[in-house]
């Protein structure tokens, strides 16, 4: 028999990623009362009639197993998302996948298309699921730093990434946690280089919906060429306040999907079947309510950063997402590890440090990220509270 008492119980890929910051930081929010911006869930419902049609679902039976890629209602108002906002056709029985998430969809893509050693070219800082299931699918991440005050995409240092291993580029845009969209000359830089090296390419889109002072969110699949190696990704939670469904979905070709949808089905399965139907009615809401969510989350954005530089802490203002990035040295702080462990007993607020999100943590020691998808009531107390740093 081998001798595996040097071998730990855990799978050596999983090494550095047995906890969350979330997890950590939520806990601590609890056990000290705080308010919590940490980590990035509403503290209000999503609209009322897609929150009914889920109750009504659950009353009419729909509580088993269902289809595969999800329920042909679900697909068929995807595809019909992608064709109203953007113009893109999906065939919704082969092109659309419903995952658990985008978490999954992120998991069952990495483990559907990499093999050990395909290089993964991604943007630093990263939400941090993408760095466990590249490890976990045996690939190798090759992060590219964003850097602030603009987080602006570093073409240079992306083309320089690519090498002959590299197989998935894996984009964020809108960026979480920067905030920062890329622009229509950025996807067209993605686009040359992706063809050039036959690249395909993972776009986490969840927040699609989420940007600001008019600034257009382009999926990367609508440029030329792009169709056909482009997997998108994206999901019900932030867009309707619903995070806790986890309902989520990756679109594009065929045989992507179905690489995709490989793995997938060793995963989860399937999940949530009565709230497939009700996503499939949120989808389908009118530009009324997309228009208004925007501009509610836009005001709490400005309402939080207003705050936050009334207490003299200096900001980053992002054009997208849940977020505003702070420089934790504006607080007298020179990591945002330590200050970010220090609020909940100084002042009962809880944000997290944005160097979690790095390879390097180094490359971010000094910067915090807040949320501010909370009621307006709950940010106006965060604020007051951080007052109380200033004496």
């Amino acid at each position: 028999m081998a001798d595996d008492s040097r071998r730990g119980a855990m799978n050596r890929a999983l090494t550095g990623f047995t906890s969350t910051i979330f997890a950590e930081m939520s806990a601590l929010a609890l056990a000290t009362d705080s308010v919590n911006l940490g980590q990035g869930f509403p503290d209000f419902d999503g609209p009322q009639s897609v929150l009914d049609r889920a109750r009504q679902a659950i009353a009419e039976g729909v509580n088993q197993y269902p289809p595969g890629p999800g329920s042909a209602v679900l697909r068929q108002a995807i595809a019909d998302h992608q064709s109203r906002w953007y113009g893109v056709g999906l065939d919704p029985d082969h092109e659309v996948l419903v995952t658990a998430g985008a978490t999954e969809a992120i998991a069952a893509t990495m483990l559907g298309l990499l093999e050990p050693g395909d290089e993964v070219v991604m943007l630093e800082p990263y939400y941090d699921s993408y760095a466990a299931m590249v490890s976990l699918a045996g690939g190798v991440r090759c992060p590219v730093r964003l850097e602030p005050p603009s987080f602006a995409l570093p073409r240079e240092r992306l083309a320089a990434a690519i090498g002959p291993a590299t197989r998935v580029l894996l984009l964020n845009s809108p960026h979480n946690p920067t905030g920062m969209v890329l622009s229509a000359d950025d996807l067209g830089f993605v686009a040359d280089l992706a063809q050039r090296h036959d690249l395909i390419v993972v776009t986490d889109e969840v927040y699609e919906h989420l940007t600001f002072d008019g600034v257009p969110h382009v999926p990367l699949c609508t440029l030329p060429g792009m169709a056909g190696r482009t997997l998108t990704i994206s999901s019900a939670g932030k867009t309707f306040s619903v995070t806790g469904w986890k309902i989520g979905w990756v679109s594009g070709p065929a045989e992507l999907v179905a690489a995709v949808r490989a793995a997938k089905q060793f995963l989860t399965y399937v999940n949530g079947a009565p709230f497939q139907p009700a996503v499939a009615e949120a989808l389908a809401l009118p530009d009324a309510y997309f228009e208004g969510f925007r501009a509610s989350l836009q005001a709490k954005r400005d309402r939080l950063i207003d705050g936050l530089e009334g207490v003299g802490v200096e900001v980053y203002r992002p054009s997208a997402t849940y977020f505003v990035v702070a420089d934790a040295r504006s607080l007298g702080y020179a990591d945002g590890y330590d200050l970010c462990r220090a609020l909940p007993g100084l002042c009962g607020v809880v944000a997290v440090p944005l160097s979690v999100f790095y390879d390097d943590p180094d490359g971010a020691r000094h910067l915090v990220r807040f949320a501010f998808c909370k009621r307006d009531e709950v940010l106006d107390e965060a604020v007051r509270r951080l007052r109380t740093l200033r004496g």
